[in-house]
């Protein structure tokens, strides 16, 4: 079962493929909803060393980061194998 944990933005990494599909109007739209809810679903990354790689939920990350939060909930994954 993954386990929730809370890590520093500025520790995870998005891959060069996945910033190219950023979503200004999805960021600002998560944005508000997190401001009136929080944030409900943690977003996914992988260990990269003492760093992370973003997996899943690149718009949540960018809205938190607008909000000027330092830290965002998420979940540690394992990379899967071929």
């Amino acid at each position: 079962m993954l386990q929730k944990q809370f890590l520093d933005i500025d520790a995870i990494r998005v891959p060069v493929k996945r910033a190219k599909t950023l979503d200004s109007e999805k960021v600002e739209a998560l944005a508000t909803d997190i401001l009136e809810h929080g944030q409900i679903t943690p977003i996914r990354v992988r260990k990269d060393g003492e760093k992370f790689v973003l997996v899943e939920g690149y718009h949540r990350l960018e809205a938190m980061r607008a909000l000027g939060e330092e830290a965002v909930a998420a979940y540690i994954v394992h990379a899967r194998l071929h």
